[in-house]
């Protein structure tokens, strides 16, 4: 569904910034959000809702949404549209609701 641009492709190519995508890693574009490089790589879905856990991926890509939460270095409920990928980030799909700590 989403592909990016080749001028794109060859940034990516030239300066790659590596997370870790739920164990895998994923080369990105510096300056992608986590949002974007999810699609980028093919990763359609990032969290799956509390009630009946259906996946869901990002929808506006604005922060508006929030269809597009996931845990990123073990911190739940992040917003992948409005966090910058950096290196050696771990982002994992967020599984139902959150968990409340005491």
């Amino acid at each position: 569904m989403f592909k990016r641009l080749d001028e794109a492709q060859r940034q990516t190519q030239s300066a790659p910034v590596r997370v870790t995508v739920n164990g895998a890693e994923l080369q990105c574009r510096q300056g992608d959000s986590v949002a974007a490089a999810l699609f980028a790589g093919g990763v359609q879905a990032c969290r799956d809702t509390a009630v009946n856990e259906v996946p869901r991926g990002p929808y506006c890509m604005m922060g508006v949404c929030y269809d597009c939460l996931v845990t990123i270095d073990g911190q739940a409920n992040q917003q992948g549209c409005m966090t910058a990928v950096r290196e050696g980030m771990k982002i994992e799909r967020q599984l139902g609701a959150r968990k409340v700590q005491a």
